[in-house]
């Protein structure tokens, strides 16, 4: 800034702390851009979006030195009075563009009036996510053209933009845009609104003031595909929504439906048909449900496992159904929504696909890293995200290593006698009685515990029709604890004299968990698929700790719909992972969705993880001697070696016993895939 005449007025912004003179009359938005303050702006200064809001208190501010009165700003202008009588303008509020300096003031900047505003996620390991999304509306004016300017709309247009915008480096525009440019200008008057990708390329136009643009994080899972639509400009989830995905025809696991395409030539033709339809549908059931037109969609982030993120490609994925597991490409994609036949979703939308760190260990898993944040942090982080294939990873800011692990659908109820998926009437949780070894457990869909009042009346509207996932891990782990199953997986039949719930099955024993319309039992088998899952879950960070030369780790986090609803000292119990202070191990849901999100909200985080991926060490379990050693310890509960103190400082583990294993208890390591 040059010296301060007396004709200038000191201006000070916070809460940044920015501060400058400049001349009697400059608008406070001229003041902000001068001087680098974060103030947003649609319309250009032009009093109509409302987007650069500021606040003026008033008042003797003795940390700047200035006294701050009302008469050191213009009166409430024409825009603004209109502004105010349309959408309402608070006390002490007043649009940037329109008040000027009259003398010395303080502005107050508020979070909805930051570009980069902060946008935390609501759990404990929150991390905050800076919006600033890859596409931005610019609302000009553009000059009509007349006989002694041979310049076309869009070169004027470009003009328009470098000169009210100082966007200079405007290249490109996509053609069915460029086709609908001469209609807009002349419907908006010459006014229009543009989106522009990466401040480069105009990618949808809209005649006059257009304020509002939105886009979708999707986590294409192999077994559901989970969507949140979100305001670009703020971040705001708008409305959520889950769908089957329809490829399950094919096949329930990934490998299946490779073994599909294999035998029908054609076949990932068929799936990349259904999923891209799948897209489509969800897309328009978010549109409505938040009351959007579709065409206001222009951003798209995906993110799935390898076979996923092939069949959205159109790129046939035999090549990940055997050794040496080769992606066609691993690099992140950025494509136009029509080259995935997205048209109805966003036809001039941009779709950004994450990159996949390995050809077991995909997209998804990068976006568990960009949501978790372990590189960010000084302490040694193992993060979890538990499925048919449970993909690891390991690591702090100076180095981060990543494995697949097959653990199989056991975790999910698949190969369990009276397993199911997650569903109201699933028994979810489970307690039992170390003297009466009677349990009790709820179900989705009610609050209440089987033994309270009122129980059975609930239980009527859904039944009492199997068990999910986390109620298989529940009643293993209180069977172990409470003496009903040997450390070795052995169901006790001793106990048989103390409870008619430990039943005879042949040579084995099985515990009758609810007798009814469904019988509910856990059965010598259900026990070792389980024993099978959680060893390889366990091996496979065992050997990324090998690899980093560590006993411990400081933090445990378990991702993806399974791990959101374990309790993890019950995961601890089992073996599922390593010892750790209880109070360091967290659930953090649908990570990989998150990270799809902060994808969407800002650009920056896709150089960064795109920089990650690349520094990732893939640890192949496939090729390493130890794994199988690890998996054979791991067979116990909670581990036929390795002690579990912090554990013990909750829980009253039993003492351990002799390990059985048959010569077919192996992992499979071939059904490695996350469902």
């Amino acid at each position: 800034m040059n010296t301060p005449s007396e004709n200038d007025a000191l201006v000070v912004f916070t809460p940044s702390g920015k501060r400058g003179h400049f001349p009697l009359g400059t608008p406070l938005l001229d003041c902000a851009r001068r001087l680098g303050v974060d103030i947003d702006s649609v319309c250009g200064g032009r009093g109509i979006c409302g987007r650069c809001k500021v606040s003026h208190p008033k008042g003797h501010f003795d940390k700047f030195a200035i006294t701050s009165q009302p008469e050191n700003l213009t009166p409430l202008s024409e825009n603004e009075n209109r502004y105010d009588a349309k959408k309402g303008l608070a006390p002490d509020h007043r649009l940037s563009c329109s008040a000027k300096l009259q003398g010395d003031v303080v502005i107050d900047v508020p979070p909805e009036s930051q570009v980069h505003r902060q946008l935390v996620r609501k759990r404990a390991e929150a991390r905050e996510i800076k919006i600033d999304p890859a596409i931005h509306l610019y609302f000009l004016s553009v000059t009509e053209p007349d006989m002694h300017d041979p310049r076309g709309d869009f070169e004027r247009l470009q003009a328009a933009l470098a000169e009210q915008w100082e966007l200079t480096e405007i290249s490109a525009i996509d053609l069915p845009v460029l086709g609908q440019l001469q209609k807009a200008l002349r419907a908006g008057q010459w006014q229009v609104t543009v989106a522009v990708d990466h401040d480069t390329t105009i990618m949808a136009i809209w005649p006059g003031f257009h304020d509002a643009i939105y886009g979708i994080a999707i986590d294409v899972g192999s077994t559901t595909v989970a969507a949140h639509l979100c305001d670009l400009a703020t971040g705001e989830v708008l409305a959520s929504e889950g769908v089957m995905n329809p490829q399950i025809r094919f096949g329930e696991d990934l490998m299946s439906r490779v073994s599909y395409i294999m035998m029908n030539p054609g076949g990932d033709q068929e799936m990349t048909t259904v999923i891209r339809g799948a897209l489509d549908n969800l897309a328009s059931g978010l549109s409505k449900s938040a009351g959007i037109p579709l065409s206001s969609i222009l951003s798209l982030t995906l993110v799935g496992n390898p076979v996923m993120h092939h069949l959205l490609l159109g790129i046939d994925p035999i090549e990940l159904g055997g050794a040496p597991f080769a992606l066609s490409s691993g690099s992140a994609q950025s494509i136009w929504a029509r080259d995935l036949e997205l048209n109805r979703l966003i036809p001039n939308g941009r779709v950004y696909i994450l990159p996949c760190i390995a050809g077991h260990v995909g997209a998804d898993a990068a976006a568990v890293v960009l949501s978790e944040g372990p590189h960010l942090r000084d302490e040694i982080s193992l993060i979890c995200d538990v499925g048919t294939n449970a993909e690891i990873i390991l690591g702090n800011n100076r180095r981060l290593l990543a494995a697949s692990s097959p653990t199989g659908p056991a975790f999910e109820g698949a190969q369990i006698s009276c397993g199911q998926r997650a569903a109201p009437g699933a028994i979810e949780r489970v307690r039992i009685d170390p003297q009466t070894l009677e349990p009790r457990f709820k179900i989705i869909g009610s609050d209440l515990w089987s033994d309270e009042d009122g129980f059975s009346q609930v239980a009527l509207e859904t039944g009492i029709t199997g068990i999910c996932g986390s109620g298989v891990i529940e009643v293993i782990a209180e069977m172990f604890l409470s003496g009903l199953l040997l450390s070795d997986g052995t169901i006790n039949g001793q106990k048989s004299s103390l409870t008619e719930r430990i039943q005879a099955e042949g040579r084995t024993f099985s515990y009758l968990l609810h007798s009814g319309d469904v019988t509910i039992t856990v059965t010598q088998n259900d026990i070792r698929a389980i024993q099978l899952a959680k060893a390889a879950l366990y091996a496979g960070a065992r050997l990324l700790m090998d690899h980093m030369e560590i006993e411990r780790v400081d933090r445990i986090v378990l991702a993806g719909a399974f791990g959101s609803h374990i309790d993890v000292k019950y995961a601890m119990v089992l073996g599922m992972i390593p010892d750790c202070d209880l109070s360091k191990v967290s659930s953090a849901g649908n990570a990989a969705g998150t990270g799809a999100r902060i994808a969407l909200l800002n650009k920056q985080s896709r150089s960064e993880i795109e920089t990650i991926v690349h520094g990732i060490t893939k640890i192949e379990t496939a090729v390493e001697p130890r794994f199988q050693e690890h998996f054979v310890e791991a067979m116990a509960f909670p581990h036929k070696t390795q002690p579990y103190p912090e554990l013990s400082k909750v829980v009253a583990l039993p003492e351990t016993t002799q390990v059985i294993m048959s010569g077919t208890d192996k992992p499979k390591r071939r059904r490695r895939w996350k469902s």
